[in-house]
C-alpha cells in the first residue's frame, strides 16, 4: 500500500508500546533487533513513507513517522516483530501531532523512562535518526525535532539535578543484591553476557560489593576478556556455562537475546540459586521460574525499586518540564513558520514589485521626487503588512489552508513566481 508523500500528509504520529502497560513478555514480542529495524526501514522506504524513525529498548518500542492513518505504522511494526495488531490494541498507544511532539520530548529527555532521568535514551534517539537518514527516511521535520530534543536533554542535564545520583538497571540490580543477600562479598557471582548492560552491571558489582569471586562468560570470549582485564576477573568459555552455574550462588543474565539463553537444563535441582534476568525479552525460560530451589528476579522488578535517588530526581521534574515547554514552543513556532513562510515570502516579493513599479512611475512624473525616502517608507509599510498577514495566519490555524489560498488569489502570487523565474 502506498503512503502519501510528506507534502500531502497532515499528521505526525508516534505509535508504540512501553513498560507502562506492556509486561516483559509483550515488550519482547514487539522488540526490534538491528536486523529487524533495518528491514523495517527498508520496507518503509519501498512503500514511500517519507519521514520515519524507530527505537527499540528494553522498556519501549516506538515508531515516529508521517502517515494518513496510524494503522499504516502499526501494520509496519507488526510485520517485522512477533507482535500482532490485537496485542497492540490491548497495550499500545498512539500520539498525534502536538501530543506526539510532547511525547517525543518526554521520551528523549528521560522523563518517560522507567528509571527517571535516564539519559541513555537520547543516544538511542540520535542513533534512530542516523539510521533513518541512511535509509533515506529523514526529513527536515525529524531532523529539527531530533536536534531540539538533544538540546533539551543537554539543558536538563546541566541545569537541573534530575540526572544526579547513581541509578540504572545495572545499579538497581546491585542494590537489590546489597539489600537482600547476606555476605554478598563472599558469594560466587556469575555474569553471563558482557554487552552494555552487562558491562555496567560488572562495574557496579566491583565497585559496590567488594566481591573478588566474579566470573564472566560471553559468547564472544574476547569481549569478556577485555572487561575482565579492567578488574582482574575470571573468564570462562561458553562451553563451561552449566558447570559454572552449578558452582555459583548468583547468576546475572544480561545476554539480550531474542530467545531464552538459560533453561532448566542449565540449572541443577539440588542447589539454591538466585538469578537476576536483565534482558528484554526474558532470557531465562519460564521452566526455570518454576524450580523450587531457584529464585528469579526480572528486570521489571528491579526497575520498580525506588530509593532516595529517585525521590530526589522527582523534585527536579518541574524544572525539566519548563525546559521542555520552552524548546517545544520554539519547535512548534518553527513548524508554523515553515508552513506559511513560502506564502509570506511570495507576498513580500509581489509587494516589492508593486513598490518598485510605483516608485519608478512617480519619479518620472514628479520633479525632485525623493526616491530614497520613498524606498524607506514603502519598505517599512511592506514589512508591517506582511507581519500582519503572518500573525493572522498564526492566530487562525483552523482556517489556515483557506486563508493561504485567499492570499494567493488576492495578490495573484502565481504571477509573482513566474516573474521571479523570468529574472
Amino acid at each position: 500500500m502506498k503512503t502519501a508523500q510528506l507534502s500531502k500528509v497532515k499528521y505526525f504520529y508516534i505509535i508504540g508500546i512501553s513498560y507502562k502497560k506492556a509486561d516483559a513478555a509483550i515488550r519482547g514480542k514487539f522488540s526490534l533487533n538491528q536486523e529487524a529495524k533495518d528491514n523495517l526501514l527498508k520496507q518503509a522506504k519501498a512503500e514511500d513513507f517519507e519521514g520515519l524513525m524507530t527505537i527499540s529498548t528494553c522498556n519501549r518500542t516506538e515508531l515516529y513517522g508521517f502517515a494518513e492513518h496510524p494503522y499504516q505504522l502499526i501494520k509496519l511494526l507488526c510485520e517485522f516483530t512477533n507482535g500482532s495488531v490485537e496485542d497492540f490494541q490491548a497495550v499500545g498507544y498512539i500520539f498525534k501531532n502536538h501530543d506526539a511532539i510532547s511525547h517525543f520530548f518526554n521520551v528523549a529527555t528521560g522523563l518517560d523512562s522507567q528509571i527517571l532521568g535516564d539519559f541513555e535514551i537520547i543516544g538511542q534517539i540520535k542513533k534512530a535518526f542516523i539510521e533513518a537518514r541512511v535509509a533515506g527516511l529523514s526529513n527536515p521535520y525529524l531532523e529539527r525535532m531530533t536536534n531540539v530534543a538533544i538540546q533539551a536533554s543537554k539543558r536538563i542535564k546541566s541545569e537541573t539535578g534530575i540526572s544526579s545520583g547513581a541509578t540504572s538497571v545495572a545499579f538497581a540490580s546491585v542494590k537489590y543484591l546489597l539489600t537482600n543477600v547476606d555476605d554478598i562479598s563472599d558469594k560466587n557471582i556469575l555474569l553471563y553476557g558482557t554487552g552494555k548492560i552487562g558491562r555496567n552491571t560488572c562495574e557496579n558489582l566491583v565497585k559496590h560489593t567488594q566481591n573478588k569471586s566474579i566470573t564472566l562468560i560471553n559468547r564472544t570470549a574476547d569481549k569478556a576478556q577485555h572487561l575482565a582485564g579492567k578488574f582482574n576477573l575470571i573468564v570462562k568459555e561458553i562451553d563451561a556455562l552449566k558447570n559454572e552455574i552449578d558452582s555459583t550462588d548468583i547468576l546475572i543474565v544480561a545476554t539480550g537475546s531474542d530467545q531464552p539463553t538459560i533453561d532448566a537444563t542449565h540449572v541443577s535441582d539440588d542447589k539454591k540459586l538466585l538469578i537476576l534476568d536483565l534482558s528484554i525479552p526474558k532470557n531465562v525460560s519460564a521452566q526455570v521460574y518454576e524450580l523450587p530451589n531457584v529464585q528469579v528476579i526480572h528486570l521489571d522488578e528491579l526497575s520498580r525499586m525506588t530509593d532516595e535517588t529517585i525521590e530526589m530526581r522527582e523534585s527536579f521534574v518541574p524544572d525539566a518540564r519548563a525546559i521542555i515547554a520552552d524548546v517545544q514552543g520554539d519547535f512548534e513556532e518553527w513548524l508554523e513558520n515553515r508552513k506559511f513562510a513560502p506564502t509570506i515570502k511570495a507576498l513580500k516579493k509581489k509587494l516589492e514589485i508593486i513598490k518598485n513599479e510605483e516608485i519608478d512611475n512617480q519619479s518620472k512624473k514628479i520633479s525632485g521626487f525623493d526616491e530614497a525616502q520613498a524606498e524607506v517608507i514603502s519598505s517599512r509599510i511592506i514589512q508591517k503588512i506582511t507581519t500582519l498577514f503572518a500573525n493572522h495566519l498564526k492566530s487562525n490555524p483552523q482556517q489556515f489552508d483557506d486563508n493561504i489560498e485567499l492570499i494567493k488569489d488576492i495578490f495573484d502570487l502565481s504571477e509573482t513566481n513566474k516573474h521571479e523565474k523570468s529574472h
